[in-house]
């Protein structure tokens, strides 16, 4: 069963004039299908204005749609009903950690969540310490966000959601504010998080090289999700991406390149090991060969 599910999800923001008359309607979700297992890492890429940050919003019910279906485990996110539960289930990491930490003292901003939905005490505490250990900032309890690089208060922001223990986290463009050793120290927190707790994981960015290591891939553009698959199935098709403004992570443009010049490697190559195997393996192929003709 997945966890999450949308049909033909469509999501419209009316413009109005200032006596309130609708003077136009932006689409910025229209007919996007999902579905997401439990514990699967899913990427969502997509160039700005493309409804990705919109589709993070309704997974978390902040938003609801103006058409079609949607249900976040096993919960239709129209029925008013199910609002909160759903809310403690998915837990939001939006791009600017500052406006979710909220507290002086980091185990404090942690403790927030769980505090707010009637966690016991002593059950508040023991989930501070694990969330903080699960993202590598137990260290840093009992110091000030305001003394942390950009990276270590995403990292809280992190945990103090996980301390609510929801069973998926959504991360709305959590690196885009990070420079690359924060980026790394972020995707590899929530990474553990998904190996290690097997807990859903919705990563969106515009960061091709975030993807490589998820599940699943979804490509959103004008609204609609136009590519779906895995890393390998998603980042062979360059030319495709390309037409969405999307750029590909650099060896597998490289393998790219390669292969249409003539050379004999395999599709979907992702990283530096995978593309000097390859060439490798080539050039052995051809030694040999050589070999053998002098024979």
């Amino acid at each position: 069963m997945n966890f999450i599910e949308a049909r033909k999800l469509v999501h419209e923001y009316f413009r109005r004039d200032e006596e309130g008359n609708v003077e136009g309607i932006t689409t910025a979700l229209d007919g996007v299908d999902l579905d997401i297992e439990p514990g699967e890492f899913v990427a969502v890429l997509g160039h700005n204005g493309s409804g990705k940050s919109t589709l993070a919003k309704h997974l978390n019910v902040l938003l609801r749609a103006s058409g079609g279906t949607l249900w976040v485990g096993g919960k239709d996110t129209l029925d008013e009903n199910y609002l909160w539960d759903i809310r403690q289930e998915t837990g939001m990491v939006f791009q600017n950690p500052d406006n979710q930490i909220i507290a002086s003292v980091v185990e404090e901003d942690v403790a927030f969540g769980p505090e707010n939905i009637g966690v016991p005490t002593d059950e508040i505490w023991k989930r501070v310490e694990r969330s903080l250990s699960s993202v590598g900032m137990l260290k840093y309890r009992e110091h000030s966000p305001n003394k942390l690089s950009g990276g270590q208060k995403q990292r809280v922001a992190i945990a103090g959601v996980m301390a609510m223990e929801p069973k998926c986290i959504v991360l709305d463009e959590p690196t885009a504010m990070l420079d690359p050793s924060g980026r790394k120290e972020v995707l590899e927190a929530v990474e553990a998080l998904n190996r290690e707790k097997g807990v859903t994981a919705i990563w969106i960015t515009h960061y091709m090289e975030e993807a490589i290591h998820a599940d699943k891939i979804y490509v959103m553009d004008h609204g609609r999700a136009v590519m779906k698959g895995t890393p390998r199935e998603i980042f062979s098709q360059v030319e495709k991406l390309e037409s969405y403004r999307l750029e590909v992570p650099q060896m597998a443009l490289l393998a790219y390149r390669l292969k249409k010049a003539g050379l004999d490697i395999p599709a979907g190559i992702l990283t530096k090991q995978e593309l000097e195997e390859a060439l490798c393996r080539l050039y052995g192929e051809i030694g040999e060969k050589h070999v053998d003709d002098i024979r």
